[in-house]
């Protein structure tokens, strides 16, 4: 596994709708694998292949349960709305509030190339719409309707 290179706004291929993924083959599961590492070392909880500059439909999630891999997700059902905080590791410098649906419904295909389903709520659901939005072309900072500098810490001397 290797740990890639987080692109921020401004990159041209965070605004690409990106590509479906036509197999999963060796190519695909070392994504996967360098995504989650990736994100993992960003303490991200979320990370979509164009912010590794890849315009491929992958995302890889963990919201503390585990890791979730989604290959061509696609939203199927959306209800309720729910307003919350959110930053994005490729708009390092921002949090903004953002609305999203409460509750979701998922289909997805798996590294093995299985089709998936996944119903979620919570902070899975909302990082399962922020990661998509990527895929789009879309970033959170499109969608806040309150954003704000995040700080940075003090420096201790």
């Amino acid at each position: 596994m290797a740990k890639l290179e987080i692109i921020v706004a401004g990159n041209p291929v965070l605004r690409l709708k990106a590509q479906e993924v036509e197999r999963v083959d060796k190519k695909t599961l070392r994504l996967l694998n360098d995504m989650a590492e990736t994100m993992y070392a960003a303490d991200g909880v979320g990370l979509a292949a164009p912010q590794v500059g890849v315009s491929k439909r992958i995302v890889v999630i963990d919201v503390g349960e585990g890791i979730l891999e989604l290959i061509n997700p696609v939203i199927t059902k959306k209800e309720g709305s729910v307003v919350g905080g959110e930053g994005c590791l490729s708009v390092p410098n921002f949090e903004g509030e953002v609305e999203r649906a409460e509750y979701i419904e998922c289909e997805f295909y798996d590294r093995k190339g299985k089709r998936m389903k996944l119903s979620s709520d919570g902070l899975l659901a909302i990082a399962v719409q922020h990661e998509l939005d990527h895929l789009d072309g879309i970033l959170f900072i499109d969608k806040a309707t309150v954003l704000t500098p995040k700080e940075t810490p003090a420096v201790v001397e």
